[in-house]
């Protein structure tokens, strides 16, 4: 009498569980993960940014006088002197912005944010003195060389 080899149906049923089962528990932490690497590289090209107009103040005294609109239009005032490409777009594609104090008061500040994951980027001071969140779309907001908000611990969006 030959024995057959192989598995059982049970067997592969068992199996195919225990693969879902382990999906289950690591695809939320990938899709986190994902977020989080997002968040750490628009938080990333912010400072590269900053740095790049701090430079730019070194050399002449104020920061570029546009008054407010996205990164990109920085672009005459730093590249390729201070930097070789502008980041324009954060982690989730959407714009980088930029508001300078502009030439009415001689360029003596500058904020960024980022809309984050939801992309609506409405910057509010008041709100964007608050400090760490733990959502994915809350906005990231860096002004004058510190962030005013930012993410931090775990994030529940």
């Amino acid at each position: 009498m030959r024995r057959q080899k192989g598995f059982t149906l049970i067997e592969l049923l068992i199996v195919v569980a225990i693969i879902g089962i382990i999906a289950a528990i690591a695809i939320p932490n990938l899709i986190n993960a994902i977020q989080r690497g997002r968040q750490k590289r628009t938080m990333g090209d912010i400072r590269t940014i900053s740095t790049c107009v701090e430079a730019y103040a070194t050399d002449w005294a104020f920061y570029p006088r546009v008054a407010t609109g996205d990164a990109p239009d920085l672009t005459p005032y730093t590249v390729p002197t201070y930097l070789r490409k502008l980041p324009a777009r954060d982690g989730w594609n959407n714009p980088i912005y930029w508001i300078g104090d502009g030439a009415q008061t001689g360029g003596t500040g500058y904020t960024f944010w980022s809309g984050a994951k939801d992309g609506n980027a409405s910057l509010s001071y008041a709100a964007a003195t608050a400090g760490p969140k733990t959502d994915f779309g809350s906005d990231i907001v860096y002004s004058n060389g510190t962030f005013l908000q930012w993410p931090e611990g775990m994030q529940i969006d």
